[in-house]
């Protein structure tokens, strides 16, 4: 089934590599090809299937209804904009995947080895996509809040590695040159690269958030990859989305490259 798909992936889009074109509008020509072709879009599947997750019971009985995911028990609508952020029941700064884990294991009772990565992102393209339309709402009330953004400055402009580069580097300093048939975007500015995020990368098959994403980078410039749902990888997300406050999200999951 899946080499079908990749199959049938690779005759809609067509991509041609090596050419300069607009990632966006890029991606907007693949997705209508892909529509086209298939008549859905794996976004619209793995939205499906995140909403069939969050409705399961786990062990304890109780589905995700029963958590809160900053806006109330149950309350999906413009939550994931607001994060990430503080919640007093963990005591800890949490972004949508790490909320979602905190969800599976406090509220559900499963165990953290037993929790997929896979089911996690599916449901966090679920929650994302009902924040559509709604603007980035960050803040940096608590104490940790403000701890967790200052770190997140310091590794965003930090140069480790065997390359000594960092996120400034390319998001920064080489803004707009292109690396490959992308250029790089201004993840603080104008681009709004918080709100791409999570998304279905059509390129190569892969549904990604923005702990995937970041993992990636670090693995682009030569520099150990940070766990999932680590502290490093938090303190980035609290600093790039709060740097994209105010940006409206177009459309969650989003289709790109």
């Amino acid at each position: 089934m899946r080499a079908a798909w990749l199959l049938l992936l690779a005759l809609a889009l067509g991509v041609a590599l090596g050419q300069e074109v607009d990632p966006r509008e890029e991606a907007k020509k693949q997705k209508e090809l892909l529509l086209k072709t298939a008549g859905i879009l794996p976004t619209e599947l793995v939205v499906a299937q995140g909403e069939e997750l969050f409705n399961r019971k786990g062990p304890s009985g109780r589905t995700m209804a029963e958590c809160d995911f900053g806006l109330g028990k149950g309350v999906l609508e413009g939550a994931a904009a607001r994060l990430p952020r503080y919640f007093l029941d963990t005591g800890k700064v949490e972004d949508l995947d790490s909320r979602i884990l905190t969800c599976m294991t406090r509220v559900q009772g499963f165990k953290p080895e037993a929790v997929k990565r896979s089911e996690v992102v599916a449901v966090a393209f679920y929650i994302a996509s009902k924040s559509t339309g709604h603007k980035i709402q960050v803040r940096l009330l608590f104490p940790q809040e403000r701890e967790l953004y200052a770190l997140g400055e310091k590794l965003f402009y930090a140069r480790t590695g065997q390359r000594d580069v960092g996120c400034a580097t390319c998001h920064v300093t080489y803004v707009g040159r292109r690396a490959g048939v992308l250029p790089y975007a201004d993840v603080l500015g104008k681009d709004k690269s918080w709100t791409h995020w999570p998304a279905y990368r059509y390129s190569n098959d892969q549904t990604w958030t923005m702990q995937d994403r970041i993992r990636a980078c670090y693995g682009n410039i030569g520099h150990p990859q940070p766990n999932l749902y680590s502290l490093p990888i938090l303190a980035l997300e609290l600093f790039m989305a709060y740097n994209n406050n105010g940006a409206v999200v177009e459309e969650w999951p989003a289709f790109v490259r």
